[in-house]
């Protein structure tokens, strides 16, 4: 399983490190074509948008991954033993439910349904539908690194060891 999401981690992070090239380098044009050129960019201006809701939903999912994201800790930190373990394996449930009924399902109704819907981007002309893939996308992978810590929590897996 450790390998499994190290995998995941590598091609998770290679995704949000090229899109959030890209998102740079559309911000920069699109501040280059409005001021210096005083033409500003459509395409951009929509391309930037679009990588910016992805990027927040694919990175929050990367950084849930690397148990970096914002936590109030109070409670856990102040737990020692098996009750900090067992909060730990609830807080993962909850985050388990929430990623898959809020944005596993929601956001994959939400995708069909746009889908569906024939609803397309203004200037890009991209199906909306496949922008919001990446709701789902990002629950199951929250979800699937919430099943590690609980495996790794409740002790299924065997320790990492240092190299």
């Amino acid at each position: 399983m450790q390998r499994v999401m190290k995998t995941v981690s590598t091609v998770l992070a290679g995704i949000n490190i090229v899109m959030l090239t890209i998102l740079v380098c559309c911000v920069v044009w699109q501040v280059t074509a409005r001021f210096i050129l005083k033409s500003p960019s459509v395409v951009t201006d929509e391309l930037a948008r679009l990588l910016f809701m992805s990027l927040g939903l694919l990175g929050g999912a990367y950084t849930a991954g690397q148990n970096r994201h914002l936590a109030i800790d109070l409670l856990p930190m102040m737990l020692k033993g098996n009750a900090a373990r067992y909060l730990a394996i609830v807080i993962q449930i909850c985050v388990i439910a929430f990623a898959l009924i809020i944005m596993a399902y929601g956001g994959g109704r939400l995708a069909l349904d746009t889908l569906h819907s024939g609803q397309t981007s203004p200037a890009l002309g991209w199906h909306m539908g496949y922008i919001y893939l990446c709701i789902p996308i990002s629950g199951v992978l929250i979800a699937l690194y919430a099943v590690a810590a609980i495996l790794e929590k409740s002790g299924a897996q065997a320790p990492t060891q240092a190299a």
